[in-house]
C-alpha cells in the first residue's frame, strides 16, 4: 500500500510538470546577464526556450531558466552566451520545473551543467539501465530521517584516517589558496577511498585543468566508479550554479535509489558563491560582506545540507573544497561554511612551500564526530600525537635556532623525539595509497616510540 501511494504520488508529480499545450510569450528587455519576459505559467525554476528570431521558430534556440519575477514579468538567464535576441524572440515554456534523468549508467561519464555528455563516449543512457527522472532543486532531508553517523569512512590519506577521521555522511570543508595541491588532493581521495560511488563536481575550473584532472589525478581506476560534472569558468554563471545542485541530485539518486555510499566532492564552492553572486547582482540584490549578495548565503545551506545520511543507512559524504581569498581563512565564505559543515581540513602554503603533500594542517583542521566514528585508543593516540605537535611548533623557533638545551623540558624532548616519524607519517605520494587500518597502525607506531622516549628518559634519570 505504502509503495502503491508513493508511486502514485511520483506520477502526479510528474504529470503537474508536464506541459499539456504550448504556453508563450516574448521578450520585454535587457537587464545585463537578465532578461525580462512576459510568460504565463512560468516559475522560479522553470525551463524555457528563447527563439532567436519570431518569424522563423525552426532555427536557433536558446535554453534559459526562470530566476525571478516582478509583476507579470519573468527574469530569465540562458545557459549559453547571448547572441541575436531582441525584442521580437519569442519564449516558450520547456519544463515547470528542473529536473534531470539519472541511471546507473552515468558512472565514468564526463558531462556537462545541463546534464549532456562531454566525454565523446556516445550517448549518456544505455537501454539496460532503468532511468528515472529526479528533481533538481530537491529539499535537503528532514533532520529527523537521517541516521546518526557511527562509521569511519576510509579516504585512502593517512593524515586524514587517522588524526581528522571523516565519519559516512559527514560533511568537510578543504580550505586553501591557489596552488597548494586542493585537485591532487581530492584526486587521491577518489581513487583511494572505501565509498562505492564518487560525485565530482569541477565547479569555474579552468578549462586546461579539467582533462589534467581526470587523466592524471583521478586515473581511470577513479573514473571507472564515479560522475564527473563539469561546468568551466567561462561557462554562464546560472550553469555553474545548475552544475553544484546537479552533482547533489546525481549523489541522492546513488544513496536513495542505488543503495550505495556516496563520496561527494565540490571544487570549489567559492566558485558556485561567485555565480549566485552574479546571478543575485543582475537581479538587484544589494551587495553585503565582500560584494556577496544575500542569497549566497541562503542557497550554500541547500546545497550543503542535502549530504548526509539517509533512513535507508546509506550516505552522502560531502568534500567542498573552499579557495580563500589571500590565504584568508576568515573571509565570508570561508567563514559560512565553517558554521554549516561538520568540519574543516586546512590546506597550508608554508607547508606546500616545504615540499609536504598532502599540505595538511592537522592543528588548524578539525572534524567534529571524529569521536562518535572512533574507538577509544584511536582518538588517545590521534589525541597525543597532535599535543606533541602542537607543543613542537610552539618550541619550534627555540629548536631551529639552537636555543633549546636537551633535558630542559621533558614535554618538548618528547615532541623532538617524534617529530619525524610525524613528519613521515603525515607525508605521502599520491600514488601511495594507505588504508584506514595501515593509518591506524602508524598512529600507534608513534604513539609507542614517544611513550618509549619518555621511559628512557625516566630511567636514566634514576
Amino acid at each position: 500500500m505504502i509503495n502503491n501511494t508513493i508511486s502514485e504520488r511520483k506520477y502526479a508529480d510528474r504529470l503537474n510538470e508536464t506541459l499539456l499545450y504550448d504556453e508563450a510569450g516574448k521578450i520585454t528587455r535587457t537587464m545585463g546577464l537578465i532578461y525580462e519576459a512576459y510568460l504565463p505559467g512560468a516559475s522560479i525554476g522553470s525551463i524555457c526556450d528563447v527563439y532567436l528570431s519570431s518569424h522563423d521558430e525552426g532555427t536557433t534556440t536558446l535554453e534559459a531558466e526562470i530566476v525571478g519575477f516582478r509583476d507579470k514579468r519573468v527574469y530569465l538567464m540562458p545557459y549559453d552566451e547571448v547572441s541575436g535576441i531582441n525584442n521580437d524572440s519569442i519564449v516558450k515554456l520547456k519544463a515547470r520545473a528542473s529536473s534531470f534523468l539519472v541511471s546507473p549508467s552515468l558512472l565514468g561519464r564526463v558531462i556537462d551543467g545541463r546534464g549532456n555528455p562531454i566525454d565523446g563516449k556516445g550517448p549518456l543512457y544505455s537501454p539496460e539501465h532503468p532511468v528515472e527522472h529526479r528533481a533538481l532543486y530537491n529539499k535537503p532531508a528532514d533532520p529527523l530521517s537521517r541516521t546518526v553517523i557511527t562509521e569511519p569512512l576510509d579516504l585512502g590519506v593517512r593524515a586524514l584516517n587517522g588524526l581528522l577521521t571523516c565519519g559516512k555522511g559527514q560533511r568537510m570543508g578543504i580550505l586553501a589558496g591557489s596552488g597548494v595541491g586542493k585537485s591532487v588532493l581530492l584526486g587521491m581521495m577518489a581513487r583511494n577511498t572505501s565509498a562505492d560511488v564518487n560525485v565530482i563536481a569541477l565547479i569555474g575550473e579552468r578549462g586546461r585543468e579539467v582533462r589534467e584532472f581526470i587523466e592524471r589525478d583521478l586515473g581511470e581506476e577513479g573514473l571507472a566508479r564515479s560522475v564527473v560534472i563539469v561546468a568551466t569558468s567561462d561557462s554562464s554563471a546560472l550553469l555553474r550554479t545548475r552544475a553544484s545542485f546537479l552533482a547533489a541530485t546525481i549523489a541522492e539518486y546513488f544513496r536513495d535509489v542505488q543503495n550505495q555510499d556516496v563520496l561527494l566532492m565540490m571544487d570549489s564552492t567559492t566558485r558556485f558563491a561567485m555565480a549566485q553572486r552574479e546571478i543575485g547582482l543582475s537581479l538587484g540584490e544589494p551587495p553585503a560582506s565582500k560584494g556577496y549578495t544575500p542569497s549566497v548565503f541562503a542557497m550554500l545551506p541547500r546545497l550543503l545540507e542535502r549530504a548526509g545520511t539517509a533512513a535507508n543507512g546509506k550516505s552522502i559524504t560531502g568534500l567542498y573544497t573552499v579557495l580563500v581569498d589571500g590565504d584568508d581563512m576568515d573571509e565570508p565564505i570561508a567563514d559560512a561554511a565553517r558554521s554549516i559543515l561538520d568540519g574543516h581540513i586546512v590546506l597550508s602554503r608554508k607547508l606546500a612551500q616545504m615540499n609536504h603533500f598532502p599540505a595538511i594542517d592537522v592543528l588548524a583542521s578539525a572534524s567534529r564526530v571524529m569521536n562518535a566514528v572512533t574507538d577509544e585508543n584511536h582518538q588517545a593516540w590521534a589525541g597525543q600525537i597532535k599535543e606533541w605537535m602542537a607543543v613542537y611548533k610552539q618550541a619550534e623557533d627555540l629548536i631551529n635556532i639552537g636555543a633549546y638545551a636537551r633535558g630542559s623540558n621533558p614535554r618538548i624532548d618528547q615532541a623532538i623525539a617524534v617529530h619525524e616519524r610525524t613528519t613521515q607519517f603525515l607525508r605521502q605520494r599520491t600514488n601511495e595509497p594507505a588504508s584506514f587500518a595501515d593509518s591506524l597502525g602508524g598512529l600507534h607506531s608513534i604513539f609507542r616510540s614517544g611513550e618509549a622516549f619518555a621511559q628512557a628518559a625516566a630511567d636514566q634519570k634514576k
